[in-house]
Formats: structure tokens, C-alpha cells, sequence
């Protein structure tokens, strides 16, 4: 229906133009406009949806506060060729119903150019059909969901996130060679998250899998799921789970004796947060004792991006210095990062385009080339695949200590291709021009 548009579009300009003589039309003028819509001379207006408040914010609150840091430090510095970025955050609580207001809002009212990292999968499934019938970029989506590369239905929607499928098949494989003796469990969300994460473990560890248990993030309850990977004898606990979920998986399961390995994908696996979320659980019950740090320790997470903890890190650096400057009081946390990283790529891609600045150019400019910078492995963006990162690393956390790489970054597909290891070479931070003082 979106192509049929187009070239129903495309037919009445070219009629009205031979039969006006090639004088402007008010069609053209129209469709001008839409492809300009939130820029002038001196901004370009940037949305998003997140949860600030709800059962998702814990964590995911500093998504968009990371990316508010980065543009506040480009704008210090220039801008992007003359313009500031006017970066406007909604708050959706998490829920589809509020998603579709806001992003009306930020479309019909606040006239946005593109949508940037909208969170979650259940809610921006509820208004991708809306981002895309009206032709806004809709960069970056804060979900591993596969929906966001489906270029022929979603043409100006772009994953970022490693989707579940990829990073779920590097995890089986590492668990299936290095736990080659152990049961696992998996406890997961039960929207897209479940079934494609099943699609990646499986294909390693079908045969060990004793327990699929899952969860309905508005209710915050895990007893009986963490009763039946205890029953299961499960003794790798893999939770495909947010960050809230996480804390409260580990502390339901020491509150009755269950200490299997857990294991965490990188959009729940942020040690800072879940530790912060533990300590808050924890109060008024014995484990308020025990120091939280301790719950956390022996963590294997999966990341496409370098960690919080990885001081030594050049863009960990680099975004430190943003961080402690622009978002003073706010932790910093694998998850500030992870928006840092999702301005970043903004602030290429707007470099990239250029001063005459409209959204099919910058379409275009996206499907364009290699993007490299903070990210481990490679970001896929192309006219035909708009998947995003690629492949994961394997980390585990020592509390106290800085992460240990058990696995170097692999990559794969989101079928049943191998998965190959992959060095990158990736650009310091000063090699990469983000605003116009870098000119």
C-alpha cells in the first residue's frame, strides 16, 4: 500500500506539472514540506518515546538521558551544520495505548523530523505502521525485535540492538561449549522477546533445556516461575528479561535456595541498575543483609557495545567525560551508554547529510555506506537489511573488578548460519566527526 502511494503521488505531481507547464505545484510544495518537517536554518527536532515512569523505567530511564547528554555536548560545540538538536522525550509508562498518544503528539504537534530509539517492543509495534505511513524516519528502535528489519513492509524503520535471535544463538552456543554437562532454564518476557530468543538457544541447547518459564511485565511477580527452574533443577538460569525482572529473578531465587548461573542479554544485563534494583527489593527482608554487590557477581552478560565498567575503553572514556559534564547526578550505567551510542549514530548520519537536510536524503544516506564507531561489531544498515548491530561478546561481572571478556565479539545470523568470530577496528573517539567543531 506504501509503494502504491507513492506512485499514485508521483503520477498526479508529473500531470500537474505538464499541464501548468512545470510551474510549481501545491502538491509539490506540500510534499516539500513533509520531507523538511521539524528542520529550519538553526534545529532539527528529534522525538522519542520511553519509560520514564512505570514498571520499565527502572534502567531505561537512562536511555534517553544518555542521548540528551550527547546532543547537549554537540549543540555546545556547534551543532550539526548550524542547527541544535531539539530533542524531545515522551513519556509512554511502558504502554502501547500511551505509546500511539504520544507519537501522535510528537508527530501531528510537535512536528518531529524522526524518531529516535522509540523503547520497547510492544509499544513501538503499536505506532510503526503510523511512523511509516507518514514518512518519518523511525532510526534506531530500542528493541531486538526482528519486525524492525522488514524494509519492504517498514521502509524508514532501522533496528540498533542486536536482535534477540542473534544474540540468543551466541549465548546457546557459548553455554553449549562451556556448561557442555548442565541443564538450563529460561525465564523470558512474553511478548516477541520469547519466542525469538527460542529461535536462537535452541538451535544449541534444545536437548538441555528443562524449564521455559515466562512473565508479563506489568505484573511484578516471580515466585512461581523461579519455584519451577528450581523444581527443573535447572543449573543455568538464562533470563531474557529487563533489567526490573532480572533484580527480582536473583533475589526471588536466593530467597529459596536456588543459585544456578545466571546468564543476561545486553538489554537487561546492566550490572549497575539490576544491583541499584536488588538493594530496593531487598529492603525489610533478610537478604537486606547481604551486600548487593553479591547477587550480581558471576553474571554472564552478552554486549554489542562496550561496557560501563570497561574504563580502559576509549568511547567508555569519551562518554564518561559527556556524562559527568551534562548529566551530572544521573548513574552511569551500561544503559546511559547505550542511548550515548544511539545520539552518536544520529550525529553521524546528520554530518553525513549535510546542510540541506530532508528526511529522503537522509534515508538514503543511512542505506549509503559503512557506519562505524563505538559499537563491537558491525552495524548493518542498508537498503535491503536494516537489522542493526550484528553479534555480541561474552562479559562476566566480578564485583569490584572491571568485566572479564570470556568470548571476544562473535557475529551471526538470525537463522541458522555459523557464528564466526569478528574483529573490528573501530575509530577513537576523535576520529569521528560529530558536531562542527570537529571541522
Amino acid at each position: 500500500m506504501r509503494t502504491l502511494r507513492i506512485i499514485a503521488s508521483t503520477l498526479t505531481v508529473a500531470i500537474l506539472a505538464t499541464s501548468c507547464g512545470g510551474s510549481g505545484s501545491s502538491e509539490e510544495e506540500s510534499a516539500a514540506s513533509e520531507l523538511t518537517t521539524g528542520v529550519t536554518d538553526d534545529s532539527v527536532v528529534i522525538g522519542t518515546h520511553q519509560p520514564l515512569t512505570g514498571a520499565a523505567s527502572p534502567g531505561f530511564v537512562h536511555v534517553s538521558t544518555g542521548t540528551r547528554a550527547v546532543f547537549d555536548y554537540i549543540n555546545d560545540n556547534g551543532g550539526i551544520h548550524g542547527r541544535q538538536i531539539d530533542y524531545r522525550v515522551e513519556d509512554d509508562v511502558f504502554d502501547p495505548a500511551q505509546t500511539m498518544d504520544v507519537t501522535r503528539d510528537l508527530i501531528d504537534e510537535q512536528e518531529i523530523f524522526a524518531m529516535l530509539g522509540g523503547l520497547g517492543t510492544p509499544t513501538h509495534e503499536a505506532v510503526i505502521d503510523d511512523l511509516n505511513a507518514e514518512g518519518v524516519p523511525d532510526l534506531f528502535v530500542s528493541s531486538g525485535a526482528l519486525a524492525w528489519d522488514s524494509p519492504e513492509q517498514y521502509p524508514y524503520s532501522y533496528g540498533f540492538q542486536v536482535d534477540y535471535s542473534k544474540e540468543a544463538k551466541i549465548q546457546g552456543a557459548y553455554i553449549s561449549e562451556n556448561f557442555p554437562d548442565d541443564s538450563v532454564g529460561l525465564l523470558y518476557q512474553n511478548d516477541d522477546v520469547g519466542p525469538s530468543s527460542h529461535a536462537g538457544i535452541e538451535q544449541y541447547l534444545i536437548d538441555d533445556i528443562v524449564a521455559w518459564e515466562d512473565y508479563d511485565p506489568g505484573v511484578a511477580e516471580l515466585d512461581g516461575q523461579i519455584e519451577a527452574l528450581k523444581d527443573a533443577e535447572a543449573d543455568v538460569a538464562v533470563c531474557y528479561c529487563i533489567p526490573a525482572f532480572l533484580g527480582l529473578a536473583i533475589l526471588q531465587a536466593q530467597s529459596v535456595g536456588y543459585e544456578p548461573q545466571w546468564v543476561a542479554p545486553s538489554f537487561g544485563g546492566d550490572v549497575e541498575v539490576v544491583t541499584e534494583l536488588i538493594t530496593r527489593y531487598a529492603e525489610g527482608t533478610p537478604a537486606e543483609d547481604v551486600p548487593p554487590e553479591a547477587f550480581t557477581d558471576g553474571l554472564i552478560i552478552t554486549s554489542f557495545l562496550p561496557m560501563a565498567g570497561q574504563t580502559e575503553d576509549p568511547w567508555t572514556a569519551f562518554f564518561r567525560e559527556i556524562h559527568d559534564e551534562y548529566n551530572e547526578g544521573a548513574p552511569f550505567t551500561d544503559t546511559t551508554m547505550y542511548g550515548m551510542v544511539q545520539a552518536t549514530l544520529m550525529a553521524q548520519l546528520l554530518m553525513e547529510v549535510g546542510p540541506d537536510l530532508d528526511r529522503e536524503t537522509l534515508i538514503q544516506t543511512l542505506n549509503s555506506q559503512e557506519w562505524e564507531g563505538p559499537g563491537l561489531v558491525p552495524f548493518v544498515a542498508t537498503e535491503d537489511d536494516h537489522s542493526g548491530y550484528s553479534g555480541v561478546m561474552v562479559a562476566q561481572n566480578h564485583a569490584g573488578e572491571e568485566p572479564e571478556i570470556l568470548q571476544e565479539p562473535r557475529v551471526t545470523d538470525s537463522d541458522g548460519g555459523e557464528i564466526l568470530p569478528f574483529e573490528l577496528d573501530r575509530p577513537d573517539p576523535d576520529e569521528v566527526a560529530l558536531h562542527d567543531g570537529d571541522h
